[in-house]
């Protein structure tokens, strides 16, 4: 199973690749100073596979090496991410 993600900012989201094929995507806008997370979806299918915390993880760690957004988790998904992994909190705005 080769697996991809990447960002794609012209469309605002990251997304993951399983052998050439979208498995599942993290959408977001860009205010200021905040990089907002509103949508994490992955396949049905592939779930049990944990794409979507390498999704969320590779998402975190762009936006911590950009060091110029703040996160603000609005899609229930990250922020339940990043709640459990509590090495990415210094990343949150949660004003």
């Amino acid at each position: 199973m080769s697996t991809e993600i990447r960002n794609e900012s012209d469309q605002s989201r990251y997304t993951i690749t399983v052998d050439g094929e979208l498995a599942g995507f993290a959408d977001y806008t860009i205010t200021g100073t905040t990089i907002v997370f509103t949508r994490t979806e992955v396949d049905p299918t592939k779930r049990q596979a944990g794409l979507g915390a390498q999704l969320v993880q590779f998402a975190l760690d762009d936006v911590r090496t950009s060091g110029t957004l703040a996160v603000v988790p609005k899609c229930s998904f990250v922020a339940h991410f990043i709640d459990s992994h509590p090495d990415y909190q210094e990343l949150v705005d949660r004003g």
